[in-house]
């Protein structure tokens, strides 16, 4: 196996989850019967360019597909993130009427909504027609296809703001992609990406955000070389909260002297080569912390279960599905069953633990004595959704980066301090 970026063969073994199934693969009832196909979880990391990779054993083209079930307009959270953006890109950059704004995995429109409303032109590009089908019906002119250098040249056309939130993980051949993304973007436009930043996945132990679908896991120091390799330039990058700990980078062509290189930028590197990331050591001791947040889990659902306590989850996501096949947690014998608030997850089964996916009023009908909140980012959104646990003794459990047990109202007295804290950083 090569590096995807710069071709170095990859000796360097980052953590391995062992094969499980792709974690956005949900089953049928009829499916339940049938053998899945399982795909090693092995990820390396390049000594030269420091990216942290897995190989495609499954192709892109198979996991983001017609059955494919994210849909990011699901998530408040989310949905108030990307308006907050739109109107910082607004203020900042004089985003409006005349520019011509494009993002890549566009979804179901969750973002490029906002620009609408505002009367900028949108175009969205999203390769699973099922979520560009949802774009479509909210007015976005939207094309489905997957993003490449091919692509660009065959639109023709210039983006003063080209975006790409959570995509370039995606991104099997990311050279083929950046080189894309350049030839799209207007001489002063502006690109930002959002990705999950590989030094929180370490500090926090985020083993849950590695799936096959997820090809590459990115630091700042490797997404600047691999933007560099194409002529672009980073001016700007901010740490941000979303999936447990993101950046949104700015870039543009690398002759642009409209937008000056912020103090942000070297600022980042040093705190990343002072984190180690740039030491092929530092990545060595990862994969006995995961195993730890592994055992401490089991052996909770183990107690908890002998005293004859009902457990649940909450949230059908992929993180989740990388967690369970990972604790090797098999059907309903130790968590009954998951609930998640999208249609098109509900009465379907997880992907390897064959847990079924149920509507929220389960949790009311059964009223589990824990709920394990599976995507902790959004732990503060669900312990708010669910405070009525409370009622009958319920408590809610976190497993990364380590295992917490809170009760509604402590994790409702968080939330209210966390935005406290959120007003007064505005």
């Amino acid at each position: 196996m090569h590096c995807r970026h710069c071709n170095t063969e990859l000796k360097h073994e980052f953590v391995d989850l062992v094969s499980s199934p792709p974690a956005n693969s949900f089953l049928s009832h009829e499916e339940l019967n049938e053998p899945e196909v399982y795909y090693p979880l092995k990820l390396y990391v390049c000594h030269e360019c420091f990216l942290v990779q897995i190989d495609e054993y499954k192709k892109a083209t198979e996991i983001f597909n017609n059955d494919y079930i994210y849909y990011s307009s699901f998530s408040k959270s989310w949905l108030e993130h990307a308006k907050r953006y739109t109107e910082m890109m607004q203020e900042r950059f004089g985003i409006n009427e005349d520019s011509m704004v494009v993002e890549i995995a566009s979804n179901d429109g969750y973002l490029l909504q906002y620009f609408k409303e505002k009367n900028v032109s949108v175009l969205g590009i999203e390769p699973t027609r099922n979520t560009a089908a949802e774009a479509v019906k909210k007015g976005i002119s939207t094309i489905t296809d997957y993003f490449s250098k091919k692509l660009a040249v065959r639109l023709g056309l210039k983006a003063n703001l080209l975006i790409g939130n959570n995509v370039l993980a995606h991104v099997p051949d990311i050279n083929d992609f950046v080189s894309g993304m350049k030839m799209l973007l207007a001489d002063d436009g502006i690109i930002t990406m959002e990705f999950p930043h590989l030094l929180k996945l370490i500090e926090e132990c985020q083993f849950d955000t590695i799936y096959h679908e997820h090809f590459s896991y990115l630091s700042f120091v490797s997404v600047k070389r691999i933007f560099e390799a194409q002529g672009l330039e980073m001016f700007d990058v901010q740490e941000i909260s979303t999936h447990g700990g993101s950046l949104r980078i700015f870039a543009k062509h690398a002759g642009n002297q409209k937008h000056q290189i912020t103090p942000n930028v070297e600022k980042l590197l040093q705190k990343e080569e002072a984190a180690g990331l740039k030491n092929i050591g530092s990545y060595a001791d990862f994969q006995s912390k995961v195993s730890k947040i592994k055992y401490d889990f089991l052996l909770f659902l183990l107690e908890k279960k002998k005293e004859g306590k009902k457990i649940a989850a909450y949230g059908a996501a992929a993180k989740g599905n990388t967690f369970l096949n990972y604790c090797g947690v098999v059907g309903t014998e130790l968590i009954e069953f998951a609930v998640d608030a999208s249609p098109y997850k509900q009465n379907k089964y997880l992907p390897g633990s064959h847990i079924p996916v149920v509507n929220e009023y389960k949790i009311k009908e059964q009223k589990p004595d824990y709920v394990v909140i599976l995507p902790w980012n959004l732990r503060d959104e669900i312990s708010k959704q669910l405070s009525y646990i409370g009622d009958w003794g319920g408590q809610f459990v976190t497993c990364i980066p380590d295992l917490k047990v809170i009760s509604p109202k402590k994790a409702v007295q968080d939330n209210v301090s966390a935005q406290k804290l959120e007003e007064v950083e505005k």
